[in-house]
């Protein structure tokens, strides 16, 4: 205890937080950080890939293009113009399980952002031709997706071991449902999905409480308590199995393996999970960086990825290798990854994990939009907490704990494997 205690004691608390919800169920929170020189503001939604039905694949995504077309008071363009006059930028992402719009500006201009946010993603007039223009910028999205070989090989992946379920298809979407769409049903999907308890709203700034009057009063407290009520994401399971796939323009050969263990929600598991993906594929010293690139010398590039999702977490793991190396590469993995199973992490090697882990979250917290990402997902998905409250579960993972519970979850008979081969174009 007194080792972890050394490493995780916290050198500051995080940023002060204020939680609160309005009465519509919309989830709000500010940051304070007195030094930051900009206020983000961060609009969150359940709103992602997985809330979409048969048919709607890609709508999530295209809707968020779509927000951008104009609304009824700005007309396509007009956010962007608004927001850099004052003197901020923007932008948008879509994930599986949510999607979130963030502006930065000065914190004297917030108010004004604030409105021109709301009115952008609350209000969107999902114009005919509009809809037609940017559907075409989507499926050009898409074509050039499909024409980058290592993001099909890690989709591939995805979809072996995934399977129906919604993080085994791309966000993107399918041409087929997105040529299918028209703005009656986008909007449909918008008013489904944003209502007020699937909605969030992080402030993080100098002095973000001088905002919660002006949302109170905003269009967000206008929002509806939706149709229906909120479901669950489904749960995933990936599906253990070998398989093989050539493709074309693959300048490398690699393995690519998938897990899932537990959901976002149970952080302790998360935690143990960054660690021991730390301990095995991050730095020079990580076991599989150790022995396979720095020892044999066998791969070009080692990546391990965890990636916290509400239906359940995802870890990946990728090695390019030249294609003769490919069959020693599979063995030496199956070995190290047995091995972590049945051989106590060492102090050192452990105090590295658990360093590498808390400075990790420690460092995101310089950043106004990170620490208003970070406030506004937890919020939305029911998790209020203290942003540094993760590191009281990595300390719970001793060497014995990972041994026991984490390492087993990582064997490859229980991996999704995809071994990709470079194509004969």
């Amino acid at each position: 205890m007194e080792l972890c205690h050394a490493v995780l004691n916290p050198l500051f608390s995080g940023p002060k937080l204020d939680n609160w919800i309005l009465p519509n169920g919309t989830r709000c929170v500010t940051a304070t950080m007195p030094d930051a020189p900009l206020t983000c503001l961060d609009f969150w939604c359940q709103a992602g890939s997985t809330s979409e039905h048969s048919g709607e694949e890609g709508m999530a995504h295209f809707l968020e293009h779509m927000v951008f077309k104009g609304s009824r008071r700005l007309a396509a363009g007009a956010f962007d113009e608004a927001i850099e006059t004052l003197g901020g930028s923007s932008n948008a992402a879509t994930g599986f399980d949510d999607v979130h719009f963030h502006v930065l500006v000065p914190p004297e201009r917030a108010p004004e952002a604030l409105d021109l946010l709301l009115e952008l993603v609350l209000q969107p007039t999902f114009d005919s031709h509009g809809f037609l223009t940017e559907r075409d910028v989507v499926l050009e999205e898409i074509a050039q997706y499909v024409d980058q070989p290592t993001e099909q090989v890690l989709q591939s992946v995805l979809s072996l071991g995934c399977g129906n379920h919604a993080y085994g298809r791309p966000i993107l979407g399918e041409i087929n449902s997105l040529k299918a769409m028209d703005p009656f049903a986008m909007r449909q999907f918008h008013q489904r999905r944003y209502c007020g308890p699937n909605c969030a709203l992080a402030v993080a700034g100098p002095a973000p409480e001088r905002l919660k009057s002006v949302i109170a009063s905003s269009a967000l407290a206008d929002l509806s308590t939706g149709p229906i009520a909120t479901t669950p994401v489904e749960p995933v399971t990936v599906r253990a199995g070998r398989h093989t796939k050539q493709v074309d323009r693959l300048r490398s050969a690699r393995v690519l393996m998938l897990w899932s263990i537990a959901p976002a929600q149970d952080q302790d598991t998360v935690m143990g999970a960054d660690l021991a993906t730390t301990l095995l594929g991050e730095g020079r010293r990580s076991r599989l960086v150790r022995r396979l690139r720095e020892e044999l010398r066998l791969v070009e590039n080692v990546s391990m990825d965890l990636t916290a999702l509400e239906g359940g977490s995802l870890i990946t793991l990728e090695l390019i290798c030249p294609e003769n190396a490919l069959p020693t590469v599979e063995t030496e993995v199956s070995l190290i990854l047995n091995q972590a199973s049945n051989e106590a992490v060492s102090e050192q090697e452990l105090r590295r994990g658990l360093q590498l882990v808390s400075n990790s979250l420690r460092y995101s917290l310089e950043s106004v939009s990170h620490v208003a990402s970070l406030c506004a997902s937890h919020v939305l998905w029911h998790r209020n907490q203290d942003l540094l409250a993760p590191l009281k579960h990595l300390g719970q993972w001793s060497s014995c704990r990972l041994c026991s519970e984490l390492f087993p979850a990582l064997l490859p008979e229980k991996a999704c494997i995809l071994v990709a081969y470079p194509g004969t174009n």
